[in-house]
């Protein structure tokens, strides 16, 4: 299932049952795994380490020379896990001597004419909209939904769980399993449907509302809240990821 149209380096290593179509160009120092689907036009560059049950739709480009003037030629890779859908001209670099390696987990939806930075982790599950632009060195946890032409400055945190509305513009950290939208970027409430999709009971979502409504509906600080929290809610494994996510990963810091 191979074209013949299609160019592949001989230094390339391609697992069984992948189908790859005509004009698509595989690089040397690729691994692609089993069961995939490399469409007509598509790329995938120099240090891609691709898993199995892939498909990448036509004119993706995956492994790209990084857009930092900093890159120097460094031997980088960028990492795809399983089952992900690359859809039409999606764009994802590779790493820089920064981090080493772009990686884009498993389960993920990538929509058309999105891109994926230098350095860049994208987790599992995840949906990024179409025209997305996501910078250098951003992390996105598992599950997050990105709609349509978002834009995420470099650096930035996302955590699980999260929508953020069409257009956003993003430019400091979002926490998880909220909603973020209007102009600036801002608290927009819960994440409730996404959560209720995910299988949260009720008790679960109500602690996290309670949990937020310290952070952001009251007067309180943000370290005055991460410590109300702390003495009245208790510390389940998702009030935890919220209040560690704040207190200790966050380099940007929150949005508002």
């Amino acid at each position: 299932m191979i074209s013949p149209l299609a160019y592949i380096d001989p230094e390339a290593k391609i697992g069984e049952n992948c189908e790859i179509g005509p004009f698509a160009y595989i690089d040397k120092n690729v691994v692609i795994g089993d069961n995939c689907v490399i469409m007509p036009h598509s790329s995938v560059l120099y240090g891609t380490r691709m898993g199995n049950n892939n498909k990448i739709f036509h004119g993706a480009v995956i492994g790209g020379v990084p857009q930092d003037l900093k890159f120097r030629g460094e031997d980088t890779t960028c990492e795809i896990g399983d089952n992900n859908m690359i859809r039409e001209n999606v764009t994802i670099n590779r790493g820089t001597a920064s981090r080493g390696k772009t990686v884009v987990g498993s389960n993920n939806l990538l929509m058309e004419n999105c891109h994926i930075g230098h350095d860049s982790v994208i987790g599992n599950g995840c949906i990024i909209g179409n025209s997305t632009k996501i910078a250098g060195e951003v992390t996105i946890d598992d599950n997050a939904i990105l709609s349509a032409c978002v834009l995420v400055h470099q650096f930035s945190h996302i955590g699980g769980y999260v929508m953020v509305q069409g257009g956003s513009r993003l430019s400091m950290d979002v926490p998880p399993y909220i909603i973020v939208g209007r102009e600036p970027a801002r608290y927009c409430g819960l994440n409730i449907v996404g959560l209720r999709r995910r299988g949260y009971p009720n008790e679960v979502i109500t602690n996290i509302r309670n949990a937020y409504r310290l952070i952001y509906e009251s007067e309180n600080t943000v370290t005055t809240g991460l410590n109300k929290i702390k003495e009245t809610i208790t510390m389940t494994p998702e009030i935890e990821y919220v209040v560690n996510f704040i207190e200790k990963e966050s380099e940007r810091g929150i949005i508002g």
